[in-house]
């Protein structure tokens, strides 16, 4: 696919996707959302690929959504091509099975809070300025800030800024345990790089299955998380990744997975 609103690149096996509007404050069009969920299913699909990197170019993150476009578009024009992936990750059976890690700077309101959320690993800068503005439009959250938030922060701390509207500062986010790293302004996107080429290291295999469980858990419960994961790492002990990091850790060097 030709990208136009946002950038795409790959680095050792992760997929850098940037929203590339910085005149528009990186405001949503549907162009846009469209694009970033056919990046994700090129994360997805890509057996070269074990990591995403989201991130934004400019001094922000996201305005939001350009809602004069949203609201005269029809459901058909919104809906998302085939092969895409929804980056909200609305649909928990078709979610992006690769981890993602996002990094956030300046304004970071509405769907992309929401796109905060739906990640895996967040990193943001103290200059973050985290909203849901929705109660103040007149309508709420629909991108799973009512879905995900709550469980992230807590009730109370969920209905405070749900409720309200209000900002959520970087330094406050990772207070809260909704950012996992702050990071001075401009050094969010070397630090979210550093962990996604990290992540990249490792067995993939046992990378998607360790989120696949994860959020299983999340959906369902503990109970059948637990029923479910022997059927899961059956596969992964006969796989050539796990012979490699027996190798790797008997010969005391860095494993070099293959993801087979």
């Amino acid at each position: 696919m030709k990208y136009s609103k946002i950038t795409v690149e790959i680095r050792d096996h992760v997929l850098f996707m940037g929203l590339n509007r910085p005149e528009k404050i990186n405001a949503f069009d549907i162009e846009m959302h469209h694009e970033l969920a056919c990046a994700f299913g090129e994360l997805d699909r890509n057996p070269e690929l074990r990591c995403g990197l989201l991130f934004a170019h400019g001094k922000h993150f996201t305005s939001g959504l350009e809602l004069d476009k949203w609201a005269v578009a029809s459901p058909a024009e919104q809906a998302i091509p085939a092969n895409a992936i929804n980056p909200l990750g609305k649909d928990e059976d078709k979610r992006c099975r690769k981890p993602v890690v996002i990094a956030v700077q300046g304004i970071c309101f509405t769907i992309g809070f929401e796109l905060m959320l739906a990640q895996d690993i967040r990193v943001v800068a103290s200059n973050a300025r985290i909203a849901l503005l929705e109660v103040k439009r007149g309508v709420f959250p629909t991108g799973g800030g009512t879905v995900r938030l709550f469980q992230e922060i807590g009730w109370g701390n969920a209905m405070r800024y749900l409720l309200t509207g209000d900002e959520l500062s970087g330094t406050e986010a990772y207070r809260l345990g909704l950012a996992q790293e702050l990071t001075e302004p401009g050094k969010e996107f070397e630090r979210a790089a550093q962990i996604a080429a990290d992540i990249a290291k490792r067995a993939p295999l046992g990378v998607m299955a360790c989120l696949k469980s994860s959020r299983f858990t999340q959906t369902y419960g503990n109970k059948a998380a637990f029923a479910q994961i022997e059927e899961d790492i059956a596969p992964l002990l006969s796989s050539e990744d796990a012979k490699e990091g027996v190798m790797s850790f008997l010969e005391r060097r860095e494993a070099n997975f293959k993801g087979r």
